[in-house]
């Protein structure tokens, strides 16, 4: 037997070696790639059980923020008799941004897209708090205030809290 019948062998046995090699791990790869899958849904599984009930937490709150900073039911909370407009304005936007401020990690359970409603409705209504403040005179008291503003509320075409309550509970039910 020579050099080159022996190198020949073992050329035939590599070679027939990494053909069953490669064979078996095509039979093998299905089951690998399923169990690899069923593992992925059992983490995600998992991890949807222990953050839903967070979600639902967070999309209960920022609907109870866009609750409470609206106009209508924040007038009722803050305004009481003797207040000037300056006063309650003041006392509304500072109101308007603790509410804000108070929820602002709900951010982290909801998606980008409800956030993006809320921020901006709490951008709106420290814009209408504003603008009916700008518009009355330097003595006007805080009933003044509460009735310029929520006539300005209601000449709206629609509401933009509604409308934010409803965006929101759209995209919570995304998540059913």
């Amino acid at each position: 037997m020579t050099v080159y019948d022996i190198l020949l062998d073992i050329l035939k046995l590599t070679v027939a070696g990494v053909g069953v090699v490669w064979v078996a791990f095509y039979l093998i790869k299905p089951y690998l790639d399923k169990s690899e899958r069923l593992q992925v849904l059992e983490l995600k599984k998992a991890a949807d059980n222990q953050t839903l009930p967070l979600r639902l937490q967070a999309y209960e709150r920022i609907v109870l923020l866009v609750e409470r900073i609206n106009p209508s039911s924040l007038l009722v909370r803050l305004n009481s008799a003797g207040l000037t407009a300056a006063e309650l304005h003041h006392i509304a936007i500072q109101e308007v941004n603790n509410e804000y401020q108070h929820n602002i990690t709900q951010q982290v359970y909801v998606s980008s897209r409800a956030w993006a409603v809320v921020r901006r409705l709490k951008d709106d209504t420290a814009g209408l708090l504003n603008n009916t403040y700008r518009s009355l005179p330097q003595n006007a008291s805080g009933l003044d205030f509460s009735r310029v503003l929520l006539t300005n509320l209601s000449t709206l075409e629609n509401n933009p809290y509604e409308t934010a309550a409803g965006m929101i509970h759209k995209d919570l039910e995304e998540l059913f």
